[in-house]
């Protein structure tokens, strides 16, 4: 077992080292190219390592930017503003394209850490044997584990982005992704099957379950411990419809003693950063105020000199003049309409103030990530907010979903678990049956993890089962200080390929590319 005081106050020092600029040997040549003589060598190159792949994670094409917002954005769940910049124009308006350079920093990004992954795990066996010191030996293997987790994630998050949804029936001749598991070693010739680049992030999840240790799980966690592991695998099982496999993982981060969910319950009195006066914070308040909740899993963890992108941008922009508000995005009323007056995560998420626009028109906008109170806004840097890949919160929501789609008909335990959820929020859920679960389902997931870039992926996913009443997969109509034109009225129907991001086309194209042919549908 590791000595949780002696792990903390080492990572305290890679922190610090990051802050002051001592980049990993990944980050000292062009293009993140790194000759084989500069590789990792010691304890202390491992741990630089190790710090870039976190660094990798920060950029603001991933958690705190792209990859967390333009799902939502693309689906159903927001309206561009009259006079909004057209930041993200073409995704909302479904003008996906290979081109696109905001889906190709994502693609980019993620490929990114798995290279600097892949740099670590080369080189960590002929290391460990090398080392002497039993401390630092007992640390490496704990590092590696958080290094098979985060390229895990990373080429989870890839599957989710630009593959179809899987289908156990023919996963094996679903395309997947290309997967590279070597720095140094030839690379892949094109995309394995959907199955078989499901099977390596599984492997690399076992791999960090058995190198990681539970006594190092810890809520607001900026690394990755054992228990991101097993969240990671049981979001994995959900979207591979592995329902036993869903149920069983999440069922070990409900029972964690480490994370509780955020009440509704008062913490802490303070002053109001948006409009003044007094102000009192619920617990759900402070987990996107403050950047602090028990039932964080992992986040990224940003300084005020180190940090990514500003994921309250687009829907704020209050530092135009630091006046008035001046959105690009409002939210979709019928979302506003699903949240109670008593329900925590309505005030949490949503207030409504008056925005520089001709006339100053009032609008409920999202202040989900208006910016983090303790550290950015004290320093005029606002919109900027720890994101949160895992929560505790989205355990119940995956375990409810297993309990429905298992065959074996358990919508008394999903409703016990929604309802569990929703009574740290402050609100309830209605009873869950074999006639409405999905609408449930659908509802309470739009509910808690609303622009954490999840409804995209879920519309992907639940479109072709009998239960979608719909025969399309959503439309956007037009509402009040919502952009008339395209894409203010949109339908997309449940086959639409879109749902599927396209691989970049300078993969595509690029001199001895293995992905020539390899493009996804209708791109």
């Amino acid at each position: 077992m590791m000595n949780n005081t002696y792990n903390i106050f080492k990572r305290t020092l890679a922190v610090i080292a990051l802050v002051l600029g001592m980049t990993s040997c990944l980050e000292k040549l062009p293009g993140d190219a790194i000759l084989e003589n500069q590789g990792m060598k010691t304890f202390n190159d491992a741990e630089q390592t190790l710090t870039g792949i976190y660094s990798a994670y920060m950029s603001g094409a991933l958690y705190s930017g792209y990859l967390t917002l333009l799902p939502d954005i693309q689906a159903d769940l927001v309206h561009a503003v009259q006079g909004n910049t057209n930041t993200y124009g073409q995704l909302w308006q479904w003008d996906v394209r290979p081109t696109n350079s905001e889906i190709t920093s994502v693609y980019g990004s993620l490929y990114k850490v798995i290279a600097r992954c892949n740099f670590y795990l080369d080189q960590v066996d002929e290391l460990r044997e090398s080392l002497t010191d039993d401390d630092d030996i007992t640390y490496l293997d704990y590092y590696t584990g958080e290094v098979y987790c985060a390229r895990a994630n990373a080429y989870a998050e890839l599957i989710k982005c630009f593959c179809e949804a899987y289908d156990p029936a023919k996963a094996d001749t679903q395309k997947g992704v290309a997967i590279d598991s070597t720095y140094f070693g030839a690379k892949p010739k094109g995309r394995s099957s959907l199955k078989e680049s499901y099977e390596f992030v599984i492997r690399d999840l076992e791999k960090s379950e058995e190198l990681l240790d539970e006594e190092n799980d810890w809520y607001t966690n900026p690394y990755v411990t054992k228990a991101a592991a097993q969240a990671l695998r049981s979001r994995v099982a959900l979207y591979m419809q592995d329902w036993d496999k869903a149920i069983e993982y999440s069922t070990k981060l409900i029972e964690n003693k480490a994370f509780a969910l955020s009440t509704s319950a008062v913490y802490t009195t303070g002053t109001d950063v948006i409009q003044g006066g007094a102000r009192t914070y619920t617990y759900v308040d402070y987990m996107w105020t403050h950047d602090l909740a028990t039932e964080i899993i992992w986040q990224i963890g940003f300084t005020v000199t180190s940090y990514g992108g500003a994921l309250g941008q687009v829907f704020l922009n209050f530092n135009t003049d630091y006046t008035y508000v001046y959105p690009d995005y409002m939210p979709s009323e019928w979302v506003i309409s699903l949240y109670s007056a008593s329900d925590a995560r309505r005030t949490a998420y949503f207030r409504t103030l008056s925005t520089g626009y001709p006339g100053n028109p009032n609008l409920t906008l999202l202040v989900k990530y208006f910016g983090n109170e303790a550290d950015f806004i004290p320093n005029k840097i606002y919109h900027v907010s720890q994101p949160k890949p895992l929560r505790l919160a989205e355990q119940y929501l995956i375990r409810a979903e297993a309990y429905c789609r298992n065959g074996k008909g358990e919508y008394g335990k999903a409703t016990a678990d929604l309802r569990e959820l929703a009574r740290a929020r402050g609100a309830s859920v209605s009873s869950v049956t074999e006639s409405n679960w999905l609408q449930v389902i659908s509802d309470e997931r739009v509910k808690e993890l609303y622009m954490e870039g999840f409804r995209l992926h879920d519309l992907k996913r639940w479109t072709a089962l009998p239960q979608w009443k719909d025969t399309y997969a959503f439309k956007r109509t037009t509402q009040s200080s919502a952009q008339t034109g395209t894409g203010s009225v949109l339908k997309v129907e449940k086959d639409d390929y879109r749902f599927v991001w396209p691989i970049p086309q300078h993969e595509i194209e690029a001199p001895g590319s293995g992905m020539k042919g390899e493009q996804n549908r209708g791109y």
